[in-house]
């Protein structure tokens, strides 16, 4: 199943796509490389390939998935698009943001993958070999991030293989994920909304298109909003000063000590890409909590603690 792959113009990189391509088409499921994270796609206008996602990461299906297109010209085709879309993708796509439209093709994006709703979240995926699939696809794929529900995302290949790997028909290796955090999820129906944050940060997004209301009328419509989400097995204690005796240190900034420092310089950007990756490895060693310190919430840290509050159980 595995795929170790190189450059995109590889030959060998070129048939391993199309093999990847090939298994959308007859229904199978793909582990994908993106930007993000790791995603288990499928063919998004194939319902039973998407309940194969749903039952591989045991997820609920009434939390939508998004649909990874190629390009806006291919996201024009499911999704209605006002000016602020128009304004927003020519900006940040390729890149790690979803918009919540309007869905114009019910058929391209399953009502399961759209959790019956009447709106599509989409996005277009910067990484190479993410893209490389949808052009060779021809179509919009969904591609939650390949873990089972609630635990963390992988952000590298063999986590992504040892959380859903066994579901997979071909897996491609892409490497360690750029950003290692999910994807900004901002709904545009009446007033923007932010109802993710992520990489693509709210002033970045405000200074587009103004003001961004808060989630609550729109929650639903985005993935990744249940209670406890994110979540390791061993609970999560945040905003910590410093770990208890048998819990695992999640450290941030610099003279702290342990294995699991999100970034000893202070780094908000390091922190996101490792903090999925920290998560598991801190859950390994089987502590009786993980103690989290206390992380700025500005700028990427907002994303950061919004999917540590998720961790903990605290975020509906």
């Amino acid at each position: 199943m595995g795929v170790t792959t190189r450059r995109v113009d590889d030959p060998k990189t070129q048939s391993d796509v199309a093999r990847a391509a090939a298994a959308l088409r007859a229904g199978g499921l793909v582990l994908l490389p993106t930007e993000t994270v790791y995603g288990l796609a499928a063919d998004a206008a194939d319902a039973r390939a998407v309940a194969a996602v749903y039952a591989a990461k045991g997820r609920p299906s009434f939390n939508p998935l998004i649909a990874h297109v190629a390009d806006v010209a291919a996201a024009r085709r499911i999704a209605r698009f006002d000016e602020r879309a128009e304004r927003l993708a020519a900006r940040f796509w390729p890149g790690p943001l979803t918009l919540v439209l309007p869905v114009a093709d019910t058929e391209a994006v399953s009502d399961l993958a759209r959790a019956g709703l009447d709106t599509v979240a989409v996005r277009a995926p910067a990484h190479p070999l993410a893209h490389a699939l949808l052009q060779a696809f021809g179509g919009p794929v969904v591609a939650p991030s390949a873990n089972r529900s609630g635990r963390p995302s992988p952000t590298t290949f063999a986590d992504a293989v040892e959380e859903t790997g066994a579901a997979a028909a071909v897996a491609l290796d892409g490497g360690p994920c750029r950003i290692g955090l999910e994807s900004t999820v901002v709904a545009l129906l009446d007033e923007a909304r932010l109802l993710r944050p992520g990489a693509i940060t709210r002033a970045e997004i405000e200074a587009l298109i103004g003001p961004l209301a808060e989630a609550e009328a729109d929650a639903k419509r985005s993935p990744g909003r249940l209670t406890r989400h994110y979540a390791p097995q061993s609970p999560v204690r945040l905003e910590a000063e410093a770990p208890r005796p048998g819990e695992a240190w999640l450290a941030f900034g610099p003279g702290a000590d342990g294995p699991f420092n999100l970034s000893p310089t202070g780094d908000l950007q390091e922190a996101a890409a490792n903090l999925f990756a920290y998560l598991r490895a801190a859950d390994r060693t089987r502590p009786s909590a993980i103690a989290v310190a206390p992380i700025p919430d500005v700028g990427l840290g907002e994303a950061i603690n919004d999917r540590l509050r998720r961790a903990a159980g605290f975020v509906g």
